[in-house]
């Protein structure tokens, strides 16, 4: 993990996520409090557990970003679920544990990126050796348990010579990049007829590889491919790179890694809070299902993955709700116990969506300027056209639904759909978006609120 500071972490966020800079606090000072935690002597990180965060907002306020932005940062396993998905008929949250399988896995292919920027420089090495026993295929020197001549042993050691002298020639045509287009014929592993097994119902807690379990028991069949050298490289490369991997390695190094350093990010955990108007109806029961199977997970657990055991008593679990008609203290008290941090994010104010469409290093502005280059077409926004902009989303957030910053894709999309459309025809390619172009694209939409509450 990275020692950034609170300051430095909050600095880093502000690239991507406009205001809200509760939130970014008080997720930086549980990420900075983890490193702590981490510096700490044994017997007194045992007693330590992280402090858990629920953020109250409407949606598309930021809440989801500032976590995916902080699990980015550190390079931690990251896993978003929706509490809604354990209320399913049948379910009642029988399979909360699978996000921490989840987890796991999202581990494992951060591992496995490591490994691969560690090994691909020792696996380029072999594929080149491959790539030249291919072009030039090694003759099968005779062996014989009788003497030879001393006549018949000089013509093998000049065949040999010839050998090595002609492999160098082409290891340096290789290295120039001279033999890329030449056709080469490699073999591929591949499994017999693949078998996708589906989880039943029940079947999802034993967490079982059936899958890998019946791959592993069918013959692997090689399949041979006629492909250039530049194609086979890759090919190679990739056969390579997993051979050298070392799986149990991997495994653990994975678990370990979830273990210190996982954030599971739990969405919609409003909707599973029983509200006192609602009685004791089914759907209530089903909540309160939910939240007593979610208990044991974020108080902290030992769960069974295909990889190992892990634990979740250190895992980071960031909740988020927009609790409109609820509210935090309708969970279970124990579950609210879990969650000791509340911060409130705020809703978007016209000056928020301005800022929004221009100072994140990668803002929505600049997506549409780069996707709309590629056609030859240059976008040029004015500062009075992004604030018309600003402006929309603010009154249509106001009068429709509220759906934060996703209102911005919408408006753009219909600000931008004519261009996008005509874009590989267009005559004129350099367009300047300013408050009138906004105006006479929008204001008839805008203007007819039932429209707007279809179209934008």
């Amino acid at each position: 993990m990275q020692e950034l500071t609170p300051r430095q972490i909050v600095a880093e966020l502000d690239k991507h996520i406009v205001g809200q800079d509760d939130a970014k606090r008080a997720v930086a000072i549980a990420l900075r409090n983890r490193w702590r935690w981490q510096q700490l002597p044994e017997e007194i990180r045992k007693e330590i557990t992280p402090k858990n965060i629920i953020m109250i907002g409407p949606t598309g306020v930021g809440k989801t970003e500032i976590t995916r932005r902080l699990a980015q940062l550190i390079d931690a396993p990251f896993i978003k679920v929706e509490a809604t998905k354990y209320t399913e008929v049948g379910y009642y949250g029988r399979d909360v544990e699978s996000m921490v399988r989840d987890l796991v896995d999202s581990a494992k292919n951060l591992v496995r990126e490591k490994k691969r920027v560690e090994l691909v420089d020792k696996a380029k090495v072999r594929v080149e050796e491959r790539l030249l026993d291919l072009l030039v295929p090694r003759p099968e020197w005779e062996s014989s348990t009788f003497q030879e001549s001393p006549e018949e042993e000089g013509k093998e050691e000049d065949a040999k010579e010839r050998y090595e002298r002609t492999r160098d020639k082409f290891r340096k045509m290789l290295s120039k990049g001279d033999l890329e287009d030449k056709e080469i014929e490699i073999s591929i592993d591949q499994k017999s007829s693949p078998v996708q097994v589906f989880s039943n119902m029940g079947m999802d807690q034993m967490d079982v590889d059936l899958q890998g379990m019946l791959e592993r028991m069918m013959p692997s069949q090689n399949k041979s491919r006629k492909l250039t050298v530049k194609e086979a490289r890759k090919v190679l490369l990739e056969q390579e790179v997993e051979g050298l991997m070392d799986k149990d390695a991997i495994a653990e190094e994975a678990i370990e890694l979830a273990e210190r350093n996982g954030i599971v990010f739990i969405d919609e955990l409003d909707k599973i809070c029983t509200s006192e108007e609602g009685g004791s109806r089914g759907g209530d029961v089903s909540r309160q299902g939910v939240q007593r199977d979610l208990l044991p997970i974020v108080e902290g657990t030992t769960v069974q993955t295909r990889s190992g055991s892990v634990k979740t008593d250190y895992m980071l679990f960031i909740a988020a709700g927009a609790f409109h008609r609820t509210k935090p203290s309708d969970l279970m008290p124990e579950l609210q116990g879990r969650f000791p941090i509340r911060v409130e994010l705020q809703e978007l104010t016209r000056d928020d969506f301005l800022r929004i469409l221009t100072e994140p290093s990668s803002s929505i502005t600049m997506q549409y300027q780069a996707l709309l280059k590629t056609e030859g077409v240059d976008i040029k926004f004015k500062k009075d056209g992004l604030e018309e902009l600003a402006a929309i989303a603010f009154q249509v957030n106001q009068t429709t639904q509220n759906i934060g910053a996703r209102r911005l894709h919408t408006i753009l999309e219909r600000l931008l759909e004519e261009v996008s459309y005509e874009a590989p025809d267009l005559k004129t390619k350099k367009i300047t978006i300013d408050a009138a172009y906004v105006q006479e694209k929008l204001h008839a939409i805008v203007e007819d609120e039932d429209l707007s509450k279809f179209i934008l």
